[in-house]
């Protein structure tokens, strides 16, 4: 006897806030983190990407998407827009302590959270903008046990299966198919972004977010001992000989030194 399956879909998209990419980074005193009162912050870019794959689903397939972040008190800002621009609820898992936290620390936190949801399907973007560890999304599917596919291109759902189109490197993809629930982390540039409406905005007022305290028992793997802001250098170097022998000191140079050939 087959068992029936809802093809409405419970779709779960993690989203980052993160310093917009216009800003300076200036660090603390003690050089551990950045000054965090001088930001200023917009949605992760990949995650953009993947809420709007997200809402895409939903729309083909019904259901509900639901946007999940872990992180202080003003994340607020970007699960707001997200509601404005269509996910229907939000999860924030509400704590100081996830604004500098590792990727394991940032994926129990939602895990824990996210867990009693059961969700058919959990999108991240492939990467942060700050820390780019791209790791966050890789251990939540671990920590929710479900299989995973990374840097995707293409989600077409097929019953209880998901066919997905991954970018591997020097222009070659690859297509997977996985069983539901999964989790993907998405591509930017997978889709054309939407943005929020006055209507939607208005709507997102009254949607619900459900604040979620951080587990207790977290401990960061890593720490960080020391930031630096990238310091901009120009060099020249004057190649002597004649043409064709500077030249190939030219192509030695790029080659060994420059490491660009």
């Amino acid at each position: 006897m087959g068992v029936s399956h809802d093809p409405q879909m419970k779709i779960a998209v993690c989203i980052k806030q993160v310093p917009t990419r216009e800003w300076q980074p200036r660090l603390n005193d003690n050089k551990t983190w950045i000054r965090e009162q001088d930001v200023s912050y917009e949605m992760n870019e990949p995650d953009a990407y993947a809420l709007e794959e997200g809402l895409r689903l939903r729309e083909k397939h019904g259901g509900e998407v639901v946007v999940c972040s872990a992180g202080p008190a003003r994340v607020q800002q970007v699960i707001r827009e997200a509601l404005a621009r269509g996910a229907d609820r939000a999860i924030h898992v509400d704590d100081d302590r996830l604004a500098a936290a590792d990727a394991f620390v940032t994926a129990d936190a939602l895990a824990a959270a996210m867990s009693e949801e059961r969700f058919d399907l959990v999108l991240t973007g492939l990467q942060s903008d700050d820390l780019g560890q791209a790791q966050t999304g890789v251990v939540l599917a671990e920590r929710l046990g479900m299989p995973h596919s990374t840097i995707i291109m293409e989600v077409q759902v097929e019953g209880t299966s998901l066919r997905v189109k991954r970018e591997l490197e020097g222009g070659w993809f690859q297509w997977i198919a996985m069983p539901l629930p999964a989790l993907l982390t998405i591509q930017s540039g997978i889709n054309q972004l939407r943005y929020a409406t006055l209507k939607g905005i208005m709507a997102a007022k009254k949607k619900d977010i459900r604040k979620v305290a951080m587990p207790p028992d977290l401990r960061p793997n890593q720490t960080i001992v020391r930031l630096d802001v990238p310091t901009r250098a120009k060099q020249t170097h004057m190649i002597d000989g004649s043409a064709g022998e500077a030249a190939k000191e030219l192509i030695r140079l790029l080659r060994e030194e420059a490491r660009v050939l």
